[in-house]
């Protein structure tokens, strides 16, 4: 078994630290060309269209709201990665791996606003009357990819299995350590409220994270930048030792054992890849449910979300663990607790430790579910519904079983597992720039120009 696992973890890191970093990377430029920059020109317009009209009514054909929409795919994302993640990179990158991640960030945009495109375009009906839609769609429907579409799929049903065990197991001993619960009774309280969550069906999802994520968001960031506010001081020195070591080493200090440029660039590129999950395939499929009369209409959320997950949440994340010193002060294989000690600072050791805890397991909740919805879609794809439903008592079960420690070989298999799942997406998701394109000029001409006065050429009906 020892032999596997490290087997299995040398094959994962090799993928995700060449291979896939250099095709998302690659993906995400080329979008970003293709679509001459899109979400750069009209960022102005997308903000508008998007958290600008949050509160406007809509009437168009889908299951969710597409603030709901967003909401359930920014809620896969958003959560411990940003809170834990971030300190993370820097310890093993120092403060220039925050710079990579940003540039991950901005490239991605174009790759998530393509996947939510097709999904948008490729999505259908089931049997209970639920729009549904991903990459296994427009794979199938686009391309006449059946075995990798059914691959993704696959995969996909797969690795939401690993996910669930260390998603649960990450707060159920975090709510250990502040508040003395045994994992089991963690276990039990955050499979009771997984299991009244994702029996509703993305409805009942929508309706849940459409509320707790924008609060939690908000909590966290407002109490993340009192603590940059109280070392206001700090900003252009670490503002300095960002755009520095982001090109040149960094020497050791205090618990940082320092970092060179390939380790900067490697660990923003992974923090930044990992965070959004642009390119993975994902969010098309809670962006399918969407109520909207046009593919990017819906889409130009994937922008705002990959905007809010890694360029605001994680930014703050990391800006508040360099001003307050939190990063020289434990060494990597403590750096999760570094966003502890930040709010230490200024909060004390009791509240900060209890704050995060808390704040980690209202993340994690919106994150299984949004997570156990996306298992739940696959299976229903490649076996029907009936199984699907069958198929999420299991998931449920994964839940407990990975707060309280159990099979932790499995979640070995978590990066491998998804490794495949990117690969089965990204390939298909670039022989079909020319739709993607097509689809981003029908927009611009019918909605944007005619938003801005501009004469227009109607390339599709209105239906």
């Amino acid at each position: 078994m020892e032999v596997l696992e490290s087997l299995v973890a040398a094959v994962s890191d090799f993928l995700w630290t060449y291979l896939l970093s250099i095709l998302l990377i690659f993906t995400g430029l080329f979008f970003t060309f293709r679509l001459k920059f899109f979400q750069f020109r009209y960022f102005r317009h997308i903000l508008h269209k998007t958290i600008g009209q949050i509160f406007k009514k809509n009437k168009h054909k889908g299951s969710i709201t597409p603030f709901q929409a967003f909401t359930s795919a920014l809620a896969s994302t958003a959560g411990a990665t940003n809170i834990v993640g971030v300190p993370v990179a820097i310890a093993l990158g120092g403060p220039g791996a925050l710079f990579w991640m940003w540039i991950v960030a901005l490239i991605g945009m174009a790759t998530k606003y393509s996947e939510i495109v097709l999904g948008l375009k490729y999505r259908e009906k089931n049997k209970e009357g639920e729009w549904v839609g991903g990459p296994q769609y427009y794979i199938k429907k686009a391309l006449g990819w059946d075995k990798v579409a059914f691959l993704f799929a696959f995969f996909l049903m797969l690795e939401v299995i690993p996910s669930s065990m260390v998603q649960s197991n990450s707060i159920a001993t975090q709510v250990e350590g502040a508040f003395g619960w045994p994992t089991w009774l963690s276990g039990i309280i955050i499979t009771v409220l997984i299991g009244l969550i994702v029996f509703g069906g993305i409805k009942r999802i929508g309706k849940v994270t459409d509320k707790l994520v924008p609060f939690m968001v908000i909590s966290y960031l407002l109490a993340a930048l009192a603590v940059i506010l109280a070392n206001i001081d700090q900003l252009p020195y670490v503002f300095g030792l960002i755009f520095t070591h982001a090109f040149t080493p960094i020497s050791a200090a205090g618990g940082f054992a320092g970092a060179g440029i390939a380790q900067a660039l490697r660990w923003g590129i992974a923090r930044g890849l990992y965070s959004n999950e642009a390119g993975v395939g994902t969010a098309p499929i809670a962006h399918a449910a969407a109520q909207t009369d046009h593919p990017a209409k819906q889409a130009i959320w994937g922008i705002v979300s990959v905007f809010v997950d890694t360029v605001v949440i994680c930014s703050i994340s990391g800006i508040a663990v360099l001003v307050t010193g939190a990063w020289q002060e434990v060494g990597a294989d403590e750096a999760s607790n570094m966003i502890t000690i930040a709010f230490a600072d200024l909060y004390g050791n009791n509240f900060a430790g209890s704050f995060i805890a808390i704040f980690l397991l209202f993340f994690v909740l919106t994150t299984l579910g949004v997570l156990l919805f996306y298992g739940e879609k696959q299976v229903e794809y490649l076996f029907g519904l009936k199984t699907a439903k069958v198929m999420r008592i299991v998931y449920i079960v994964s839940v407990f079983v990975g707060a309280i420690g159990g099979l932790q070989f499995v979640w070995q298999f978590l990066d491998l597992v998804l490794a495949f799942v990117v690969l089965a997406n990204i390939f298909p998701l670039i022989f079909l720039n020319k739709e993607v394109k097509a689809i981003t000029e029908d927009y611009i001409e019918r909605i944007y120009k005619e938003k801005h006065g501009e004469p227009t050429i109607h390339l599709f009906s209105d239906k």
